[in-house]
């Protein structure tokens, strides 16, 4: 026979299987672990494994309330080494978590030494802290030994622990707790002691009673922090379904002092961590993102929590708070999530059922201690009855055990004398003489007299549930009656909903902005303006000024750029900036691609006017929006203001009023005039109408007359200029040619660049290195028919400044019928 190979006898013992069968079987089981053993507390004394396995150590140790401190390492070794074999660490914290009052509405440990501290400090290590058990502790942990409990086997089969406390009170709702397992995670808030008893007891007597009845005695969460609570809709939603949202602002006070108004904060909410709370309220005061905060300070000491910030004496300090408290933790929802193990299967639990639940655990525990009690009484009363009969006939009972060989013979021959039972002789021969006195005869019977009664009291427990509850309703209000507890979180039944208008948080100021082709925006000071002696601001090679404005810090930046985009920012957002300083990137505001230049800039305050926007681009489209159409919730990027086909762009963007008109220039010269109405009313992202007609040309500008002044302004590419009067432009149809404004030099070729209307005295602005200002009577009055003037003394890389335009609040016209009428006689050409 030939010798097999190891490798051969390895695999006659590999079982293939597939991978998702394993896998799946493996997360399985450690799921229903996680689950069941380590995550989610048992609903009927409300704590995980680990919290339970830590308060029977510490109570079989003999740690307890009324004895003194141990060493938490000794503590945190029985629990690993009886219960609980995984790391010293999850002990320890899950041991210190049990000890904080910030945390724990009810502490369970009494430890001495550092324990952590609201600002989230850690605890020291378990060397240098000691602990023992909480007074409320021992209400957990009373009659474990009166077999009131299920035990099972520890991890290594050693030694026996108890699967559940017989807790006197219902945990689960006064300290709350907070746990992920695999697929389910619980997240229940503390409640108040005194509260959380009331409602159990009248559970108890009223086990059909409705939800509304049992918030008669208890209002909501009640958190170790205090606060306010607000949302009674939210509380009620997690006492009947065990999911609710409610919201928790801190406590704060408004004073004011001789130089200053003062925020004291004395309360906050529930698992905030106070230093990251002042750092964020410090970060708000640094950044300026709300104008006012002066200081911000964390006073607390041993005596309490105490946040102080100093606010400017003439700013609303309840404006800064409400910012606070929409912008920080001083106010942040809290969601009930309360699932708990029940009948070793996790369940969702509003407060009726986790009332049940530990109303059911208490009903078993009283009536397996009652069993228990009343066994031993019984046993002890059998006893009692063999002794007192024993010291009727003691003189033959003790020549019965002087004639005996031993004591099981003297056990044997008074059991054949007397018929005493064999617990009865045990006692007999144990008794010691001194017992044989006739005082002894009277305290048996009052013993036997006592026991029965006490008998008598157990078997009413056992036999009537009206009677055990009578027992489970004293001990809640004993427990009730040793731990006094003051409601510490107010209870608000409306969520106050904070809403803060932008404009509310500005200092409002006026400042100077600047606007650049290339998308440079910056707000300077009037102060920074004044001293620059109003030299040229600094720009980026190559870049051009759109404008600049003196503004309020209240007002809106308003864009238009020549891929038929717009954007707007506050200008309260803008980066402040030296006058000579280039500024920032518009892009760091509004999302803006590298295309996209900056045509045109508008101030507007609010956006509820009435006006229009009138865009025109080079390849001879036109399109009126109202102004009130470019108002969005989300303005982080830039939107479509005109729909552009393919190579075209926009050359301006214009601010109209109803009655005003329109000019536009071509390329080669030609103006074309006629009244906005002619144009429709469209939204932004439409592409407008015909605005002219074009013969191998492009519109290359355009402007609006509102009926002040007399002249039309009209520039080329090589800075020459001539003035028309406006009455020599003819009014005509849309779309229309238009009129030629100059005659043509085959030797002198030109491009018109610029129109605009003014009077005499306006004033027209250039720029380059510094500013050039001509009024418009400096230009040379001409006839339609003539050429340009000789070009301004000025270099290529000047241009015109076109400015920056506010857009004033309008209302609306009322319509008249006749004006109705004209418009419906306009045949648009779309």
């Amino acid at each position: 026979m030939a010798k097999r190979t190891v490798k051969e006898e390895v695999h006659e013992h590999i079982i293939p299987s597939p991978l998702e069968d394993i896998m799946g079987d493996r997360f399985g089981r450690y799921s229903k672990y996680i689950i069941q053993d380590r995550a989610l507390p048992d609903a009927r004394d409300g704590l995980k494994p680990v919290q339970r396995r830590i308060l029977y150590a510490m109570y079989r140790d003999g740690n307890t309330a009324e004895k003194g401190y141990r060493k938490s390492a000794k503590t945190v070794g029985l629990v690993i080494g009886n219960y609980h074999p995984h790391g010293d660490t999850s002990v320890y914290d899950a041991m210190v978590r049990m000890s904080q009052q910030w945390k724990i509405r009810e502490p369970l440990i009494d430890m001495q030494g550092n324990n952590g501290s609201i600002d989230d400090d850690p605890a020291a290590a378990m060397r240098y802290t000691e602990a023992r058990l909480g007074k409320i502790a021992a209400n957990l942990l009373e009659d474990i030994d009166k077999d009131t409990v299920e035990w099972a086997p520890n991890f290594d089969d050693t030694e026996m622990e108890p699967t559940v406390l017989p807790a006197r009170y219902p945990h689960l709702l006064i300290n709350g707790i907070s746990g992920i397992a695999a697929g389910y995670a619980t997240n229940i808030p503390p409640h108040n002691l005194n509260e959380a008893i009331d409602a159990t007891i009248y559970r108890i007597t009223n086990p059909n009673c409705e939800l509304d009845e049992l918030m008669e005695y208890i209002q909501g969460p009640d958190f170790p922090t205090g606060g306010t609570v607000q949302g009674i809709d939210g509380i009620r939603d997690a006492f009947l379904t065990g999911k609710g949202r409610v919201m928790i602002r801190s406590k704060a006070e408004i004073s004011e002092t001789r130089t200053n108004q003062q925020i004291i904060i004395t309360e906050i909410p529930y698992e905030v961590v106070k230093s990251n709370l002042v750092k964020k309220m410090d970060d708000i005061r640094l950044n300026k993102r709300i104008d006012g905060i002066m200081d911000v300070r964390d006073e607390s000491d041993r005596t309490g929590l105490r946040i102080a910030i100093d606010v400017k004496k003439d700013v609303d300090a309840q404006l800064i708070l409400n910012y606070l408290y929409k912008n920080t933790d001083l106010q942040i929802s809290y969601n009930y999530n309360v699932v708990a193990i029940v009948n070793k299967r996790p369940e969702q639990m509003g407060l009726c059922a986790m009332l049940d639940a530990f109303i059911a655990h208490r009903y078993e525990v009283i009536t397996r201690r009652s069993r228990y009690d009343l066994d031993k009484k019984e046993k002890r009363c059998h006893i009692l009855e063999g002794l007192m009969k024993a010291i009727s006939v003691l003189d033959e009972i003790i020549a019965l055990i002087r004639a005996s060989k031993d004591k099981a013979d003297s056990k044997r021959r008074i059991m054949e004398r007397f018929q005493f039972s064999d617990e009865q002789a045990e006692a007999i021969v144990t008794m010691r003489l001194y017992r044989l006195s006739s005082t002894d005869i009277t305290q048996l019977k009052e013993e036997y007299t006592q026991l029965a009664n006490e008998i008598e009291a157990l078997n009413d427990i056992l036999s009537d549930d009206h009677v055990l509850h009578n027992v489970m309703i004293q001990e809640l209000k004993a427990v009730k009656a040793e731990f006094p507890t003051p409601r510490l979180t107010r209870i608000e039944h409306e969520i106050e909903e904070i809403v803060i208008e932008k404009e509310q948080m500005i200092n409002q100021e006026q400042v100077m902005i600047t606007v650049s082709r290339d998308g440079y925006v910056k707000r300077v000071s009037l102060r920074s303006y004044s001293a620059s002696e109003h030299l040229r601001t600094a720009l980026k090679e190559g870049d051009e000024l759109i404008g600049y404005s003196e503004v309020s810090t209240l007002d809106q930046l308003l864009f238009f750029t020549t891929q038929g985009t717009y954007g707007y920012v506050p200008v309260y957002e803008l980066d402040e900036a030296k006058w000579k300083d280039i500024g920032s990137h518009i892009n760091n505001l509004v999302k803006m691609s590298s295309e996209e230049k900056i045509r045109d800039a508008f101030v507007i305050r609010d956006f509820a006017t009435y006006g229009y926007i009138v865009t025109v681009s080079k390849l001879g489209m036109i399109k009126k929006t109202l102004v009130s159409d470019f108002k969005v919730s989300r303005n982080n990027k830039t939107m479509t203001a005109m729909n552009l086909t393919a190579g075209d762009e926009i050359v301006g963007a214009f601010l109209a009023y109803d009655g005003d008109e329109i000019l536009l220039a071509s390329r080669h010269g030609y103006v074309s005039r006629y009244p906005i109405s002619m144009v429709p009313v469209t939204a932004p992202k439409s592409k407008g109408v015909k605005a002219m007609n074009l013969m191998e040309d492009e519109i290359s500008a355009a402007t609006i007359y509102d009926k002040e002044g007399s002249f039309l302004i009209a520039g080329t590419d090589k800075h020459a200029f001539k003035r028309i009067k406006l009455s020599e432009i003819s009014i005509t149809n849309r779309p229309a040619k238009g009129n030629m404004i100059c005659k043509k030099v085959k030797s002198n070729p030109f491009t018109v660049t610029d129109i605009r209307i003014g009077d005499l005295n306006d004033e027209i602005h250039f720029m380059n290195e510094q500013l050039h200002e001509y009024k418009v009577k400096d230009f040379s009055l001409m006839s339609r028919e003539s050429t340009f003037s000789a070009p301004l003394p000025l270099d290529s890389s000047c241009y015109l400044l076109k400015g920056i335009r506010y857009i004033e609040k309008r209302e609306a016209p009322v319509i008249e019928e006749a004006n109705e009428e004209k418009f419906e006689e306009i045949n648009f050409d779309i």
